[in-house]
C-alpha cells in the first residue's frame, strides 16, 4: 500500500500555514549555522586548487575531510539562491554581506513577507514566487553559490534526487552549495521529514564533490545535535532538464 503523505508540493499549502500561524520552522533571525560560517571567513568564491583547504575548513567551522582546495578572499559580487527562502532571514543576511542574491518560495505569504521585510531593511535583492522545480528552466548555470536551509526536508522525500538536479542545473560549473540538512532523525513524518547522513550522500552523489562536512558551529537551542552543514563543489556539465511538474 501507497503511504500517505502529507500535500507539500503544492503552494496552498504552506499558503494555509502561514495563514494559520503554523510557520513553526520560523526562526526570526538567520540561521545561526550560515551566520557562522560566514562570520569565520567562509564565501562562495570556488576554492583554488592550490592552496590549503585545511585553513579554510577551520575558519567555517567543518572539518577538512575531503580532498584540498584552497584559500578564499570576501565575496565579490557574486550570484546566490536561496530556494525556499520562506521570510528570507538569511537572504538578507547573505545580501548585507555583499552578495547579489535571489530568494526563492512556492507561498505567496512568504514572498510578500519577505519583500517588506527587505524594503524595511534597506537590503537590496529579488524575491520570486517559484515552485523551485522549475528554477532550472529560467536560471540555468545562473548562480555562484546557493545556501540551502530546510527545503530539503520540507519537499516530498521522494523528489529529493529531483531537487538536487535542480541546484545542480542553477549552479554555474564549479559552484559551490552551501547546505544545512535538518532533522537528522528517524520517522517518516513532516514537513519537516527526517534526513539522513546516508540521504544526504545519495542526494549529491554523481551531481555534487563533498568538500567539507561536519556539524554546524552553531545552531539553535531546538535543532543542536539535529543539522549537518556540507559545502560542495557542483561537478560536470549540466544534467537534462527535469520536464516542468
Amino acid at each position: 500500500m501507497e503511504q500517505h503523505r502529507t500535500p507539500v508540493s503544492t503552494s496552498g499549502f504552506w499558503d494555509r500555514l502561514y495563514a494559520e500561524g503554523q510557520d513553526g520552522w520560523e526562526l526570526g533571525a538567520p540561521s545561526p549555522a550560515l551566520e557562522s560560517w560566514l562570520d569565520s571567513g567562509g564565501t562562495f568564491e570556488p576554492p583554488r586548487l592550490s592552496a590549503d583547504w585545511g585553513s579554510v575548513a577551520g575558519r567555517s567551522g567543518l572539518s577538512a575531510d575531503r580532498g584540498s582546495a584552497g584559500a578564499i578572499s570576501g565575496p565579490p559580487q557574486m550570484k546566490i539562491a536561496v530556494p525556499g527562502a520562506g521570510r528570507a532571514h538569511d537572504a538578507r543576511l547573505l545580501a548585507r554581506r555583499g552578495y547579489r542574491v535571489t530568494a526563492f518560495d512556492f507561498a505567496e505569504a512568504a514572498v510578500a513577507e519577505a519583500r517588506r521585510l527587505a524594503t524595511a531593511d534597506g537590503v537590496d535583492m529579488a524575491v520570486e514566487q517559484r515552485d523551485v522545480f522549475t528554477l532550472g528552466r529560467d536560471h540555468r548555470e545562473t548562480f555562484d553559490g546557493v545556501w540551502e536551509y530546510t527545503c530539503f526536508c520540507a519537499i516530498d522525500p521522494g523528489c529529493r534526487a529531483e531537487y538536487a538536479d535542480v541546484l545542480h542545473a542553477i549552479l554555474k560549473p564549479g559552484g559551490l552549495l552551501l547546505a544545512c540538512f535538518y532533522p537528522l532523525r528517524e520517522g517518516q513524518d513532516g514537513p519537516p521529514f527526517p534526513v539522513s547522513r546516508a540521504d544526504i550522500a545519495r542526494a549529491l552523489a554523481g551531481r555534487f564533490t563533498v568538500l567539507t562536512e561536519g556539524a554546524p558551529t552553531r545552531s539553535v537551542e531546538r535543532r543542536r545535535g539535529l543539522e549537518w552543514l556540507v559545502l560542495a563543489r557542483r561537478d560536470g556539465s549540466a544534467r537534462p532538464e527535469t520536464s516542468p511538474r
